[in-house]
Parts: structure tokens; C-alpha cells; sequence
């Protein structure tokens, strides 16, 4: 049969070259990555380490021991799209990643959906799908099967640049997309490098009237020249159990018999009441006699009806069978499994371990960039690997989040995004002035006029700090590139009053931290009515705004107290108010659920000495699917020393939006 050859055999779609002819290349933005949080590193390891230095918050992250394989390597969970994440990872990690599997939404809408828990009983159900992963579906879909082939052959085409030469890719997909995803990995890695098409048995079967059931997975193995996999074990199938292991011993242990000699002449040997026994022609016993002893003493040698010696080899004590391309020992998630956490696509752990296993070792560097619920991350963690994710969807960043932290000695990790950084690149490539820096009047003009747009605000000129009116109310947008400050917000407070306007809007990306509550009573005492409107990241999605699909949130109003215990220098943080403003952007099945302010909490964190930088984790809660409650008051924290402190307490509701509140105190 002749050799496909697929530098003459192409997958061609509409948009995969250009007008000229040539290859449309793959977007290689390289944008720097903030650390937004630290989890599982307390300051004070964290500053022993770095001798000190800190870096803002709102600063690239370039710093030598996070994105490097030095000692002071920490595990990368990112949030944000894999394509701008896997190209500014280029820099520092072309060539450098073991690992990586991939489970790409497939053609279904439940690729982004998922099933969470209100307040505290386990029962109170909610599906849900965020604006901006039912965008990401959208988009990936809604060309057909052409867009879909050309999101994955740009980020397939940046994985083969990420993977090491002993690096190996699995591809998780279904029938929808299969076929089409083998021809396109053919094409980008090689045929040559195509190592196995593993089917995964993920349900029983199941009636359809219509066509065959539908009831396995197909994973795609890639491998790199210098791949050595691992050998992995699978358990034995019922039938191969009965077929082979068709043997019992009295006390019903099950066991095969196998053969107990081998090629080459050799003497006979004593098999106690039976005697001398000679092996067969040509052959000898494999074992001396001391081992023929040994066999006889612990009941290994089965007589068949011929009377020859064989050995028994016991089911319980096989480890199972060398793994082939065919699995149907890995259980789906069910329900009332321990490891679920609600997403409708989540695989299986066993899945995962048996790919870690396979093609990594102990340190090796894994990653996963639709990673989902977080199966790949967790188990790279249990298993000893190091590891890099990263997903779109806030929730999955979450979920993933507190499922490490149930992992018992987790080792610290950061979550990071492209923050200002990947704002700053939209606005550039959307208002045509990529490279300009600062960006020019134009531009700015040309931002604040899309911003107003999707507000549903008209422009308004002559003006310092306000931008444009909706109704009655003036509006101020920040900039994408730095927090909306507490003077920034008093400038258009105090414009307003000069032209006797009583309501005004800010709209921001980011905030300074703890200006909430104190700008709002600041501008309710000055007569005017203050409203903080988040801008959300689908405004940076063209898709989104051209069909309607932003919305801007109000931030969220979080209520804490400071308890002071009579022991010296500690301190505790109570909750004691959240308010989700928007109540009618929260579903009517949710809103009937909620029986108290909490409900709407899901997890939060203090950081008891912040330092207008990195959020570290000093102490945590959250629910889990066993275990609903939450305290809403933190264990106390002693400082060794007295001194001025910034605590900051971030709340995460059950969107998995977080509102963080900072409070100055004397200890």
C-alpha cells in the first residue's frame, strides 16, 4: 500500500492562506505575564527566597525563579486565551515542555458548561455558562468546521514549538472531529511522528434507533524524535480474564497456567511425591531444583492430565497487561464519584495518570492548555511533574484552583494572566496603532468611543476626565492599562459637580484596591450618586460585541470586620456583607436558591500583609462538593512584629468573579 505523502496531501480551508498564496502565519504575540496570586507560599518563604525585592502588581513578571527551571521553580496555573498564553510562553519555553495533552472543545455546547452547588445543600443545583465561554464556543464554531480547523491548527502549530525533542502530544477528541484533527497533526508534527490513535471506551452502550451507539473517545499520540515512552499497565479485560486465567485453586484463587520450561536441553528434577520428572525433548526446567522446591512449598505447580509440571501464575499477583491503543479499564465520571466537580466534559483521573505515566517522568515539565477542571494539573502534581495550565474560563481557573488545594502538600503555584499587557496588544491591533507608544490621541479617541458604544453612552467632548453620558448619568472609562485610582474617580466626581450632574459612572478594568466602599460614601456626601462598573474581558472579544453579548457588572459590595483577640499582634477577619448589585443578571433559578448573603460565596482568602503586589494566600476557605459550610470568620493570625499592615481579603462568588477589599490597620 503506498505512503500517503503529506507534504503533497493537504487540509485546506477557507482563511489558511492569503490572498497572495502564501501561509497565514500563526499569531506569535509575546506578551509578560503578571502573577496575580501566590497559593501555598507564605511571604515570608517567598521573601527569603528573593532577598526581599518586590515587584508591583501591575509590573511584568520577568523575575529569574518563576520562569525558569532554577530551585525556585513554581507551577503556572494562567488565565486566558491559550493562544496569546502559548505564544508569550515561547520566550522562556520553546522546547522545553514534556507533556502536553489537550482536550479542545469538540462540536457540542456542553464543551463549556458545568454544574455547581448554591449554599449548602448539596442539592441546590446550578448550569451554567459564562458570556465569554459562550463566545468561545461561538467563535470556534461559527464558520463551521472551517473556523474550528483553523483555531486548532494556530495553536497545534505553537504546542510542536513548546514540546521538547523527547516531548510527546495527546490529542483528546470524539468523532465529530477526529478525522479531521489526524490529517491536520499529520500535517504540523509529521506523519512519521504519529505514534497511536487510542480509543477510550468512555460509556457503556446504548440504544439509538437511528445509527450505531456512540460510546468511545479517540486520543491522538504524537511523539517527538527523541520520545521514550514509558511502559503502562492495563487491567485485563472480563473475557481475557476468563479466557486465560480459567483455573481455580481450592481456596478460589484464580490462576493460568504457563509453561515451566524452555528452549535448551537440561536434567530432570525432583517434583517431591511425584518423583524425578524429565522435561520434554530439547528442553530444560527453568528453574534448579532449589527453585522447583520453592514453587512446590507455596502450591505454584499445576498437573495437567498428562502429568506435566506447570506453573501457576496467579491473577492477584499480576500487575495487569502492557497498555495497547484500545482502552476500556478507565471509568467515566459518575455523579457520586469523589473526583467530580461538575463539568459536564471532566475526565477521569485513572485517564490522566496512565498519559502522565506514560510519557513523563518524576520533574518533567507537563502542560495543558485547555485544562478544564484541572484532571492534567492535578495529577501531574500527585505524580511528581511540574506543570503549566491554562483555560478562558474564570470558573475552570477557580475550580482548578481549590481542587490543587485539596491536594495534601501541594506545592506552591501562581496564577497569572496577560492583565494590562494583552489589553494593551487589543487596543493597539483594534484601533490601528499597534506599535505606538503611548497610544496617540486618535486611538485613544477610537477606544473611548467603543467603550461608550457598548455602554450605551454617546461621547461627550470639551471634557477632562468625563467621557460621555447615558441618560442622566456622566461616565468616566479607565484606562486599559492601569488600575482606576482613588484620585482619578474624585477628578470626575468634582467635574460633575461643576456642570451639576448627580449620577456618575466608572468604568474600569482594573481597581485600586479598597477604593469601593470609601469612593461611594465619599461621593454620596458630595451629592453625587457613584456607581464602579467592571469592564468585562468579552469587550476584547469582537464577536461578543458585535452580537450584543457585553455586559458590564456593577462591583460587588463586600462587607468585613478586623477582630482584635486579646493575644498580642493577632487578629481576625469576619465577613459580613456581599452584595451581587446586578440582581438581574443572576438566573431565576439560582436567585430562588439563595437563602441568606453568604450562599452567594463559594470561597475566600486573606493575604495579612499585602504589599500592593502579588495576592499571597495566609489563609483560605471554600466549599466543596462534600463539604458545604462555610466559616465566615478566618482563624486568628499573630505578627511577630508590631507595625502598619495592609490586610486584603478576596471573595470569590459562585460566578467565579472575586472582589477584594483592603483594610489598614496597627498591630
Amino acid at each position: 500500500m503506498a505512503k500517503i505523502d503529506v507534504t503533497k496531501t493537504e487540509l485546506i480551508w477557507p482563511g489558511k492562506y492569503n490572498e497572495d498564496g502564501t501561509l497565514r502565519e500563526t499569531p506569535r504575540v509575546r506578551l509578560p505575564f503578571q502573577v496575580i496570586e501566590t497559593v501555598n507560599e507564605s511571604r515570608a518563604a517567598r521573601e527569603a527566597r528573593k532577598d526581599g525585592s518586590q515587584q508591583s502588581l501591575f509590573n511584568a513578571y520577568e523575575g529569574n525563579e518563576g520562569d525558569t527551571f532554577e530551585e525556585g521553580w513554581k507551577n503556572k496555573l494562567i488565565w486566558g486565551d491559550n493562544l496569546l498564553v502559548m505564544g508569550s510562553l515561547l520566550e522562556k519555553f520553546a522546547g522545553r515542555l514534556d507533556l502536553i495533552y489537550i482536550d479542545p472543545p469538540f462540536a457540542t455546547g456542553s464543551d463549556f458548561t458545568f454544574t455547581t452547588e448554591v449554599g449548602e445543600s448539596p442539592q441546590h443545583l446550578l448550569k451554567q455558562q459564562s458570556v465569554l465561554e459562550d463566545k468561545a464556543y461561538r467563535d470556534t464554531w461559527g464558520r463551521g468546521i472551517e473556523s474550528y480547523l483553523d483555531m486548532m491548527h494556530s495553536r497545534l502549530t505553537l504546542i510542536r514549538q513548546l514540546l521538547s525533542s523527547g516531548g510527546a502530544l495527546y490529542l483528546h477528541c470524539d468523532w465529530h472531529v477526529g478525522h479531521y484533527l489526524k490529517v491536520l497533526c499529520d500535517q504540523v508534527f509529521g506523519q512519521d511522528r504519529f505514534g497511536a490513535e487510542i480509543v477510550w471506551k468512555r460509556t457503556t452502550s446504548h440504544s439509538d434507533a437511528s445509527s450505531y451507539g456512540s460510546v468511545h473517545d479517540v486520543i491522538l499520540y504524537y511523539r517527538m524524535s527523541d520520545h521514550q515512552q514509558n511502559e503502562v499497565l492495563q487491567q485485563y479485560d472480563p473475557e481475557y480474564i476468563d479466557a486465560y486465567y480459567r483455573y481455580k485453586d481450592a481456596d478460589g484463587r484464580r490462576f493460568m497456567s504457563a509453561d515451566l520450561s524452555g528452549a535448551g536441553t537440561g536434567p530432570a528434577r525432583s517434583f517431591g511425591e511425584k518423583g524425578l520428572v524429565s522435561p520434554q525433548p530439547g528442553r530444560h526446567w527453568m528453574y534448579d531444583q532449589d527453585g522447583i522446591d520453592k514453587c512446590l512449598r507455596e502450591n505454584k505447580i499445576y498437573w495437567t492430565r498428562n502429568g506435566v509440571p506447570r506453573l501457576k501464575k496467579y491473577l492477584e499477583e499480576s500487575s495487569g497487561m502492557p497498555a495497547s491503543d484500545l482502552w476500556t479499564d478507565v471509568q467515566p465520571i459518575r455523579s457520586w464519584h469523589n473526583e467530580d466537580t461538575g463539568y459536564d466534559t471532566q475526565k477521569p483521573r485513572g485517564l490522566l495518570e496512565r498519559i502522565v505515566t506514560a510519557s513523563s517522568g518524576t520533574g518533567a515539565l507537563v502542560g495543558d492548555f485547555f485544562c478544564g477542571s484541572g484532571t492534567t494539573l492535578a495529577v501531574a502534581e500527585e505524580l511528581g511533574r511540574r506543570w503549566i495550565g491554562c483555560d478562558l474560563g474564570r470558573w475552570a481557573i477557580h475550580v482548578t484552583r481549590k481542587r490543587l488545594l485539596g491536594i495534601e502538600d501541594c506545592k506552591p503555584f501562581e496564577i497569572l494572566n496577560l492583565g494590562k499587557y494583552e489589553r494593551q496588544y487589543w487596543q493597539g491591533m483594534t484601533f490601528g496603532e499597534k506599535d505606538a507608544k503611548p497610544i496617540t490621541e486618535q486611538a485613544l479617541y477610537e477606544y473611548l468611543a467603543f467603550i461608550l458604544k457598548l455602554y450605551g453612552a454617546r461621547p461627550l467632548a470639551g471634557m477632562t476626565h468625563l467621557h460621555g453620558k447615558k441618560s442622566g448619568a456622566m461616565v468616566h472609562i479607565g484606562a486599559v492599562d492601569a488600575p482606576v485610582t482613588i484620585g482619578e474617580i474624585d477628578a470626575a466626581v468634582d467635574e460633575c459637580l461643576a456642570l451639576k450632574q448627580g449620577e456618575l459612572h466608572v468604568l474600569g478594568w482594573e481597581w485600586e484596591m479598597g477604593l469601593n466602599d470609601l469612593m461611594v460614601d465619599a461621593a454620596k456626601a458630595k451629592g453625587v450618586k457613584l456607581l464602579l462598573m467592571q469592564i468585562p474581558r468579552e469587550v476584547m472579544e469582537q464577536q461578543a460585541a458585535d452580537a450584543g453579548d457585553v455586559r458590564f457588572f456593577e462591583l460587588a459590595y463586600l462587607e468585613t470586620a478586623i477582630d482584635k483577640p486579646k493575644r498580642k499582634g493577632g487578629v481576625r477577619v469576619k465577613l459580613k456583607d456581599f452584595v451581587i448589585p446586578n440582581a438581574e443578571l443572576i438566573p431565576d433559578n439560582v436567585r430562588g436558591k439563595i437563602r441568606k448573603w453568604s450562599d452567594y460565596i463559594d470561597y475566600w482568602a486573606v493575604d495579612w500583609d499585602f504589599r500592593n503586589d502579588t495576592f499571597m494566600q495566609g489563609w483560605v476557605a471554600y466549599r466543596t462538593r462534600k463539604d458545604r459550610t462555610l466559616p465566615l470568620v478566618s482563624d486568628p493570625h499573630v505578627y511577630e512584629q508590631p507595625g502598619r499592615r495592609r490586610v486584603l481579603i478576596k471573595v470569590i462568588d459562585i460566578f467565579g468573579n472575586d472582589t477584594s477589599q483592603a483594610v489598614d490597620l496597627e498591630t
